[in-house]
């Protein structure tokens, strides 16, 4: 009786002086894999297409990363079998990220809920409230959560306390980060009433104070600005979704 064929390693893909498979493509070296593994040795090599079959796996296998170079591939092919494809795009129905994570140049666009321990974001909101959480610094087993204060402008802001002197000099990076004229100044007097006026914004630079009693200045401050940096936050806008936003939508991270 004849030999039956073995259906899982053609002939065509068999060294007939060995009798073993030839090497196939991007296999660990000592493995000699059949079956699925071994190239297509037709000459009309399928297209790209079609969608994923098979049953579904859900305990996060690694994917296998082939060792074999182009060159090599080429070198062993004498039975020309079809070039492989490598994932340039792919689509997944779960997917588990191990250390060291994600890291790239490229966008992540998300449609759905975001939920993570924390997120690292700069100058965007990933929430409906820009908050954080972290130990408490004074209470074992306890938390802290604060979150941040909200309002319609960009605003930015700095504090201090202003003593024997009369000028508050604002920061180098305001004059092109802010607008000057939306600069307000909130004063607090310190142990004595000392008639605080806001003599003058000069430049957008500096703050001047003056007594109205001619009383030694010793105060608490806050300044408040609006960002230039951007166009001006369209705070309220007749819509249905995000997308309706009739300002520039890029400059925000959005919840939905």
């Amino acid at each position: 009786m004849a030999d039956q064929p073995d259906i899982l390693q053609p002939a065509s893909t068999v060294d007939e002086k060995t009798g073993k498979p030839f090497p196939t493509p991007g296999q660990p070296e000592g493995n000699d894999f059949p079956g699925e593994y071994i190239p297509s040795s037709r000459p009309d090599c399928p297209e790209e297409g079609g969608s994923g079959w098979g049953r579904p796996a859900g305990g996060y296998p690694f994917i296998w990363y082939g060792n074999l170079s182009e060159a090599d591939f080429a070198a062993s092919s004498d039975f020309n079998p079809c070039r492989p494809w490598y994932h340039s795009t792919a689509q997944i129905n779960g997917l588990q990220i191990n250390s060291p994570g994600i890291s790239g140049a490229g966008n992540i666009a998300i449609t759905g809920t975001i939920t993570a321990a924390a997120i690292s974001a700069p100058g965007h909101n990933l929430a409906t409230k820009k908050d954080f959480d972290i130990p408490h610094p004074t209470k074992e087993g306890h938390r802290l959560r604060h979150v941040c204060l909200e309002g319609p402008e960009a605003g930015v802001y700095i504090r201090g306390r202003l003593t024997d002197n009369n000028v508050i000099e604002l920061p180098e990076y305001w004059r092109g980060l802010v607008d000057p004229e939306t600069i307000t100044v909130t004063l607090t007097q310190i142990r004595t009433t000392q008639d605080l006026i806001v003599d003058g914004i000069e430049w957008g630079t500096r703050v001047k104070i003056k007594s109205g009693n001619a009383s030694k200045i010793d105060c608490f401050y806050v300044i408040h600005a609006e960002r230039s940096d951007g166009e001006k936050l369209i705070a309220e806008y007749k819509g249905n979704s995000i997308e309706d936003y009739p300002g520039d939508n890029t400059q925000y991270t959005h919840n939905r």
